[in-house]
This record gives C-alpha cells, structure tokens and sequence, in this order.
C-alpha cells in the first residue's frame, strides 16, 4: 500500500470507519461485553485493513492529566498497539464525549488524533471525515457547551481537580448521555431535519467531495448530497455495531455479525 499523508492507495485493501462505541458506558459489565465484540471485530478486517478510523465517541469519557488517563479499557487499548505493532495505521478523532483526547496515543501508539473533520483522498475519490458534533445548523446550546469545554483555561482548571473526583464528576455526567440510556432505534430520521446532511450539502456547494463520513448521530444513513456525492452516518456500537468499508470503488454500510 502506497500511503501520503491524506492520500491512500489502497492496492486490493480497504479502509474502515467506526464511531460511538462509547466505552465505558452505561456500566462496566455492559461496556466490558461490547468492548470484547469490537475487538472481534478489529480480529476479523485487520488482514483487509489499509488503515481504520475511529471516528469519535471511540469512550463515553475520556480526559488525559498530565501524567494520568482514565483506568480501564485494557484489552481495546491492547488490541489497537497490537495492530499498530503490525504496522495498520489508525487514526483517532475525538467526539463530543471525549474531545479531551491529547497526545497519550500519539507518543505511545503513533496513533494521530484529529479535533476537526480531515479531507482524504482514496483513490482519486475525496472524502470528508469526521465525527460531527456541532457542525451544520442548530443545536446551539451543545455548540456553546463545546468552546467551554475546549478553551484552554477551563481545561487547565479541570486538571487541578484529584483525579479521583475530576473523573467522578465526568462519569456521572456521561451517565445522563442519549448513549447510556438508548433502547434500538430510539433515533429516528430527520428528513430534512438532518443537520449533518445540511451541513454536507452546504458544504457541498463550496467544494466537492465524493463521501462524507460521520458519526455521532447513532443513526446509520446513506443518502445523496447533490447528485454526485453521498452522506453516510457510521451508526453506533451499542446496540447496532455498524461500521463502513471502502475498498476504493463504493463504501459499504455493514452490521458486524459473527
């Protein structure tokens, strides 16, 4: 496989999107089975991988002190240096739940974490990437909560809580996410009301792209933006366990199934 940065040539591989696992919630036990079946999952493409995206919301909270990361996660976290060890590239996008990501997987995995949506190029096919919190109109009170969480000085205030109490406090406001209460299909399609297909079309009408791929929404979707682009929504991993796979010719919305 050919690889610049942005830039794939997939060479009889593909590429793979997931989102929303939400590790962690909305308990242990739960979290524990569901982190077992996404490593199944990361065992049965990693021999087709060119390279996985893990498009936000990959824990239902997640903050990095200077010397301390949440505890837990040992056999996901495991899983992912394996594959990096095999030479698979991953990239890490932070979610509206764990938007607190630094530079833990960077320096200790060679993992890249993006805040912002990314533009690759796959076979001369541009896509658009990212999770989708705050992007597209409305949800103006999440999009307010956003800059506070990530200006600097709240953040530099939040490392001086114990670590103790700093997660306590994130873990109880976790537990009052849509996620950590969500039966199946308790989302259900916007039509118009999509404001991540709005925010694809408006951004369709600036630059083209072939695909955008988000998450976030907990909804798998694909639909037409314009007449030579497509939105997909990756869905999520607690009671869905969608993802995507691009071999380089059409993207493909899956279940895992075992």
């Amino acid at each position: 496989m050919s690889l610049e940065p942005y830039n794939y040539q997939l060479q009889g591989k593909k590429l793979f999107f997931a989102s929303d696992f939400h590790l962690g919630a909305p308990n242990e036990e739960q979290s524990l089975g569901r982190e077992q079946k996404i490593i199944r999952w990361l065992d049965q493409i990693q021999e087709e991988a060119a390279a996985i995206f893990l498009v936000g919301d990959i824990f239902d909270f997640w903050f990095e002190y200077k010397e301390v990361i949440p505890k837990g996660f040992i056999p996901f976290i495991s899983k992912i240096h394996q594959l990096r060890e095999k030479k698979i590239p991953i990239l890490f996008f932070t979610g509206n739940h764990d938007l607190w990501m630094k530079d833990y997987f960077t320096e200790q995995m060679g993992i890249p974490v993006y805040h912002h949506p990314i533009e690759i190029v796959v076979n001369e096919n541009k896509i658009l990437v990212g999770h989708g919190d705050g992007l597209g109109p409305g949800d103006k009170q999440y999009k307010l909560l956003k800059k506070v969480f990530t200006n600097p000085i709240a953040q530099w205030l939040f490392r001086w809580f114990h670590p103790d109490l700093g997660i306590k406090l994130a873990k109880a406001w976790s537990s009052s996410s849509r996620i950590s209460n969500m039966e199946k299909n308790e989302n259900h399609f916007l039509g118009e009301g999509e404001w991540l297909w709005q925010y694809c079309k408006e951004i369709e009408q600036r630059k083209h792209h072939d695909y955008y791929i988000f998450g976030h929404r907990h909804l798998p979707l694909e639909l037409e933006v314009g007449e030579k682009a497509t939105y997909f929504n990756l869905g999520e991993w607690v009671s869905q366990y969608t993802y995507l796979e691009f071999d380089g010719e059409k993207p493909k919305l899956l279940t895992f199934e075992e």
